[in-house]
């Protein structure tokens, strides 16, 4: 029955001129092909598609075809005979329809899906979406638009991020990055060729440029890529970063150029603006660019030599402070990639302090993870530098541990101005005493939590301690002994007072928690400033005990630390007596 609706359709069309066509025909035809598509009447279909008496009206009509083809084939449960047929229709309805419309009904079939079905449709259309481009005249628009919604579509899809998953590619979108290069290469071949710096080929290169940028911030800003090995070779995201990149270079912006442009207020590449969202943006996109190059070694060879590590350094800092402004575990990891890659350009202690004064260079430390990256870029700086880097982190830390590590750094420095014959003058005399200030004393006296600051307090008692035992009162290089009666009354009195406040509090808790297990209740628990939840009494004694363990800790290193200073002070005295 929907055959025959068809060809009656058909048969009416064929009488009249392609303008006098209604809108009334356009709907019988669409309703009566969909149904010979749901019925299953594939054959005769594509008989009437073939027939060439029926060009005009295909051309016009056929396109509303399209929709419930391409639903078939992305059907699995399709008989492959079947599916030959839909392959043979499709085919013909792409090569002989109006291709404005064909162009956009095919964006719309590729907007429909959701989850896995993303990719199997993009493989499936992206050929025909690329013949369907190439008929068209206004190019850059189409290409424009066709770039943007494959690219919208694959944004939703997960990254893979291990070995297994990228092989795996359970989502598609490792394939559908390659798919996507080979559908973009004739339109940059289409910019090499045309000589003449037309607004349509201007036009044409912006877009592309577009998309290069948002395929360099999803999926590349989060792409994890394989070892640099026989497997790399098959590396997808490997591959799409380099075609990306070459793609840069084939429509007039290499990237050398690109890259070394971040920064600037305003950027414009031909006809292109930026706006300050867009801007923003971007900021993404050549953190990534300086990722893929530095890090990954992409196309590095093209940098030019001359470039000092120094220049290197200062330039990706803004690009690591990118990175690392992100949440996302695998984009901060990148940016400490990048980061320990400058810096292993670079001599230790040759790095001046002068760069300091670049806001990067004092912010991108403090949100830095990893520790042992923080020492790298402390090696490289100069004394001047060290200093003013541990002033700063030690203002603005507010995290026990980084500080513990700074005042390690600060021990290390002193040691080594006292072993040399030429003293550093950062590291001892007024400077140090400066330093010292922020180092030997209780953020807020004997109120302050003994146990959340326990790292930093066992690190400065340790410094302390060193000072006392390798600075003579006599020499005072390190300028100690005249700050003595300082450090003894914002440190050493404070804690004190601080320590036996702390040890009542946790005793007593310890009381209420042998009592709460004699009555077998639950009861809360405060440790470290905080309310710990309900926990069964011994666990809870054991979060007491342990907590009474680190005061008593720190109670014997202070308590070895003021013995040393009574030692040092009454043998100086003795020495001045005996000297008189």
């Amino acid at each position: 029955m929907a055959v025959e609706e068809l060809q009656s359709i058909i048969k009416r069309c064929q009488i009249l001129e392609e303008q006098d066509f209604k809108e009334e025909d356009f709907g019988l035809f669409q309703l009566a092909g969909q149904r010979c598509i749901e019925e299953g009447h594939t054959d005769q279909l594509l008989e009437i598609i073939q027939n060439e008496k029926n060009k005009v009206i295909i051309k016009n009509m056929g396109w509303n075809l399209v929709g419930p083809v391409v639903r078939c084939l992305l059907c699995k449960n399709k008989e492959d005979n079947k599916r030959k047929v839909y392959f043979l229709i499709f085919d013909l309805l792409v090569k002989l329809c109006n291709p404005k419309e064909l162009l956009l009904g095919l964006l719309e079939l590729i907007e429909e899906p959701s989850g896995k079905q993303i990719s199997r449709s993009i493989l499936l259309l992206l050929q025909p979406l690329q013949t369907v481009i190439q008929k068209l005249h206004n190019k850059a628009y189409s290409i424009g638009l066709a770039l943007s919604t494959l690219w919208n579509q694959l944004s939703l899809l997960p990254v893979p991020y291990s070995k297994e998953q990228i092989q795996m590619d359970d989502y598609g979108l490792c394939q559908c990055c390659k798919a996507l290069i080979e559908f973009t290469k004739p339109f940059v071949e289409e910019v090499i060729d045309n000589k003449e710096n037309s607004l349509e080929n201007e036009k044409l290169k912006d877009e592309l440029l577009k998309f290069c940028f948002k395929s360099l911030k999803c999926p590349l800003l989060t792409a994890q890529f394989l070892e640099q090995s026989e497997e790399g070779g098959n590396d997808p995201f490997r591959y799409f970063a380099s075609e990306i990149i070459a793609f840069l270079s084939a429509i007039g912006h290499p990237f050398p150029k690109m890259i070394f442009n971040h920064g600037r207020k305003k950027r414009t590449w031909n006809y292109l603006e930026f706006e300050e969202e867009e801007d923003k943006q971007l900021a993404d996109s050549m953190a990534s660019l300086a990722y893929l190059v530095f890090v990954q070694g992409i196309c590095i060879d093209q940098l030019p030599m001359v470039l000092s590590p120094l220049y290197l350094l200062q330039f990706n800092m803004g690009h690591i402070e990118v990175f690392l402004k992100r949440t996302e575990e695998s984009v901060i990891s990148k940016g400490l990639e990048l980061l320990e890659n400058s810096l292993l350009r670079i001599e230790d202690n040759s790095l001046l302090y002068q760069y300091l004064e670049i806001k990067t260079f004092l912010t991108v430390p403090q949100r830095k993870k990893s520790l042992a990256m923080l020492q790298l870029y402390i090696n490289k700086l100069d004394s001047q530098g060290k200093y003013t880097l541990f002033r700063c982190l030690l203002n603005t830390s507010n995290h026990s541990g980084v500080e513990a590590f700074i005042i390690q750094n600060i021990k290390n420095q002193i040691d080594m101005s006292l072993k040399r014959t030429c003293n550093n003058k950062w590291f001892t005399g007024p400077q140090l005493i400066s330093l010292l200030d922020l180092v030997l004393f209780l953020p807020e006296g004997a109120e302050t939590d003994l146990l959340q600051n326990s790292d930093r307090i066992m690190a400065s008692l340790n410094l302390l301690r060193y000072l006392v035992i390798k600075d003579n009162e006599n020499d005072n290089q390190t300028g100690l002994w005249t700050e003595l009666g300082n450090i003894e009354n914002n440190f050493l009195k404070p804690l004190h007072i601080g320590l036996n406040m702390s040890k009542a509090h946790y005793e007593a808790e310890i009381k209420n928690s042998q009592e709460a297990q004699k009555s077998k209740d639950l009861c809360s628990i405060t440790v470290g400033g905080e309310d710990s939840p309900n926990m069964p009494p011994e666990m809870q004694l054991k979060v007491l005990h342990s907590a009474l363990f680190t005061f008593d800790l720190i109670e014997s290193v202070l308590a070895r630390v003021e013995e040393l200073i009574e030692i040092k002070t009454k043998s100086t005295s003795e020495e001045n007596i005996g000297i008189k």
